[in-house]
């Protein structure tokens, strides 16, 4: 399996730490978006959306789409709840985590710490929205360890990798003291460094 990634998205991290935690052979080829590797047309023969992470199957077929990618991979694995209305549950984390948490949350973290923005320059409601998300994952762990089940989940690789980046677009997690220990939590599950700590 090739799992074609950015080392700076948390879209393709996921992919990534899906496949080690379920200790699946791949080979990465670094993709750098901000190089344009993804719009060569070599990439653009293997996914017409330009996008990364692009897995090509071990016997050839290509899968796009992040969240598309690690329910793939994690067929069969504890890491989908055998229950099905906690599978549901776990898929309606994993499309929030596409519409309302990674617009926002993600896209303020690229613009400052890729592309140079200053936080005060960004749209007020992209940071209120992005608030708003991590608002909604404080309520949702404050009572339970993780976002479905007794166990995690792909839901919390899913809402992992960005919500542990929130801090480089200044969204301080000790503000949500419940998702700041999730993401210590999710950092142990994964066999994880602390963001920042030497790895």
């Amino acid at each position: 399996m090739k799992i074609f990634g950015d080392s700076i998205s948390g879209n393709c991290l996921k992919v990534k730490w899906t496949a080690d935690h379920l200790g699946l052979a791949y080979d990465w080829v670094e993709t750098g978006v901000l190089k344009g590797e993804t719009r060569t047309p070599g990439f653009l023969a293997l996914n017409p959306a330009g996008q990364v992470p692009l897995v090509i199957l071990d016997d050839g077929r290509p899968l796009a789409q992040s969240n598309a990618i690690i329910l793939h991979l994690a067929r069969g694995s504890d890491l989908i709840p055998r229950d099905p209305y906690l599978e549901a549950r776990m898929l309606e984390w994993m499309f929030w985590e596409q519409y309302s948490h990674e617009p926002y949350v993600a896209v303020a973290r690229f613009r400052i710490r890729y592309l140079g923005r200053d936080r005060a320059d960004l749209d007020p409601d992209l940071l209120r929205r992005a608030e708003g998300a991590l608002d909604h994952l404080e309520g949702a762990l404050t009572a339970q360890d993780w976002l479905v089940g007794s166990t995690f989940s792909l839901a919390d690789m899913a809402l992992f990798p960005y919500t542990r980046f929130a801090p480089e677009a200044g969204f301080v997690l000790d503000k949500w003291p419940a998702v700041a220990a999730w993401v210590t939590r999710c950092e142990t599950a994964l066999g994880l460094p602390a963001l920042g700590a030497p790895s």
